[in-house]
């Protein structure tokens, strides 16, 4: 009878830790997954600022984005993804367009490329790759400014025919001992620019649907009653006097 109820015990006991314990697990789980994901926002928030800073935007990147039309993710070089759109105010200033360049030295360079209204380029960032370290990962800011090159670069400058590293008659500078990697980045960047200059008219239309209303200031504001009455200032009539009889004395 004793040993029945010291097992029964045992179990109840074992199953209340093995509970406790799951549910610890989990909420550790759950706490170290949205740790992770603040720390993705924060590293993406961080390099979309790179591209437009705070002085030239007043609204959340991360959150005003648009869709990329799926005949357009080859071009781009992604499977899917999204726009990130840069205003100030009512006036939209630049996209940021997420793009990968394929043909890297050791595979996938995935950057995000910031293209002004005008077509001139805002910036390019590497975001992730596994080119040589001392030699194709000059591509990252922390190692070499070249990225930086693209800077106010567009379709028409340079000419169409320069948009290749030197090494290939063109207008940007290869890295000493690498030239497979600028080359790729350099081929990837022009695409984008092409994308967004054939979707760039659907771009923008969409960007002003989504832009939220400016709210009305407190002297534009008017009730009922205000209007009602101010109606009534002006469709209500003269009131005439009474002309005066002659003065025949």
């Amino acid at each position: 009878m004793q040993l029945g109820k010291s097992i029964r015990f045992n179990s109840i006991a074992l199953g209340l830790f093995a509970l406790v314990t799951a549910t610890l697990l989990a909420g550790t789980h759950l706490s170290t997954k949205e740790l992770i994901e603040d720390a993705k926002r924060e590293v993406a928030k961080r390099a979309l600022l790179e591209i437009v800073p705070l002085e030239r935007h007043n609204n959340d990147l991360l959150v005003d984005t648009l869709d990329i039309p799926k005949a357009y993710w080859p071009t781009l070089g992604i499977k899917n993804g999204q726009i990130n759109i840069a205003r100030n105010g009512n006036e939209l200033v630049a996209v940021i367009i997420p793009a990968v360049a394929p043909d890297g030295y050791n595979g996938d360079i995935q950057m995000i490329i910031g293209i002004n209204i005008d077509g001139t380029l805002a910036g390019v960032r590497a975001i992730a790759h596994s080119e040589t370290p001392g030699l194709g990962d000059k591509i990252d800011t922390k190692k070499n400014d070249w990225i930086l090159g693209f800077n106010g670069k567009s379709l028409t400058n340079p000419k169409p025919e320069k948009w290749k590293v030197k090494k290939d008659k063109g207008a940007f500078d290869q890295f000493t001992g690498a030239t497979i990697t600028p080359r790729a980045v350099v081929k990837q960047v022009y695409k984008t620019l092409q994308y967004f200059n054939e979707d760039k008219a659907r771009l923008l239309k969409a960007a002003m649907q989504e832009m939220t209303p400016q709210p009305v200031t407190p002297h534009q504001q008017q009730t009922p009653s205000d209007q009602e009455s101010r109606s009534e200032e002006v469709t209500a009539p003269t009131e005439q006097l009474p002309a005066e009889a002659p003065n025949h004395g």
